[in-house]
C-alpha cells in the first residue's frame, strides 16, 4: 500500500463500514478487511482495475464519484475515504458534501501543491512542476483541482467540516514535525490526510 493508505487505515476502527472512493487495485479495502474486520468496499472509474479487485474477491463497484455518490442512502457508513483522488474530481467540494452526508466520517488525502518544491520550481523555470507527488507532465495528469493545505482548512471552514485529525508527511513515510503549523506544513508537507466530521454547532 501507498504510505498515505497505511496512514488512513490506522486513522479507522475497526468493526466499521468504510467507502474508499477511486479505491485502485483494492489494496486498502483488502487491509481493512485482513487487519481491522471491516465491512470495506470500494468505488472505482477505471474498468481495469475494478476488474483486477472484483477477481481478488474485493467488492468494488465501477463508478464515478462526481455523480454517482448522490445515489448512496445518508449515513451508510462509518467512514467515506478520498484517498489522492480529491484533485482529480471534476467538482471537489460536492464530492466532499456527498461524503459526509452517506458517511459519519470523511478521510480525505491529497498532495500538497503548496510544497517549497513546486513553489521554487514554478518561479524558477516557470513551468508546471514534477515531483515524485506530482510524477507527470501538465498535458498527461488526471489533477484538475490542485490545491494546497491552507486550501484545504478555507475549504472546510467555509462548509463547516469539523477537522478531528490532520497531518502531513513527506512521500518517504516521515510525519512532518511542523504539523502544529498550518503555514509550516503548507510550505513543507508533500502530502496531506485529513480526518473530517459534521460541525454539530
Amino acid at each position: 500500500m501507498r504510505l498515505d493508505q497505511k496512514l488512513i487505515a490506522e486513522m479507522i476502527q475497526p468493526g466499521t463500514r468504510v467507502l474508499d472512493i477511486g479505491s485502485g487495485d483494492g489494496s486498502l479495502i483488502e487491509h481493512l478487511f485482513r487487519t481491522r474486520n471491516c465491512d470495506a468496499r470500494g468505488i472505482e472509474l477505471d474498468m481495469g482495475e475494478v476488474t483486477r479487485s472484483v477477481s481478488h474477491g474485493l467488492p468494488v463497484m465501477h463508478g464515478d464519484a462526481d455523480s454517482d455518490l448522490a445515489h448512496y442512502p445518508d449515513a451508510a457508513f462509518d467512514y467515506v475515504v478520498l484517498s489522492r483522488t480529491l484533485q482529480a474530481v471534476e467538482r471537489p467540494r460536492e464530492v466532499l458534501r456527498q461524503m459526509l452526508r452517506i458517511g459519519t466520517s470523511a478521510i480525505v488525502s491529497f498532495p500538497n501543491f503548496g510544497h517549497w518544491q513546486l513553489r521554487l520550481q514554478l518561479l524558477l523555470r516557470g513551468r508546471m512542476p514534477m515531483t515524485d507527488a506530482w510524477g507527470r507532465p501538465w498535458y498527461e495528469t488526471p489533477n484538475i483541482h490542485p490545491c494546497t493545505i491552507r486550501d484545504f482548512f478555507a475549504l472546510c471552514a467555509e462548509e463547516g467540516y469539523a477537522v478531528q485529525r490532520w497531518m502531513a508527511v513527506d512521500d518517504k513515510g516521515d510525519r512532518a514535525p511542523w504539523q502544529r503549523s498550518v503555514q509550516l506544513a503548507n510550505l513543507f508537507g508533500e502530502q496531506a490526510l485529513f480526518l473530517l466530521g459534521r460541525d454539530k454547532s
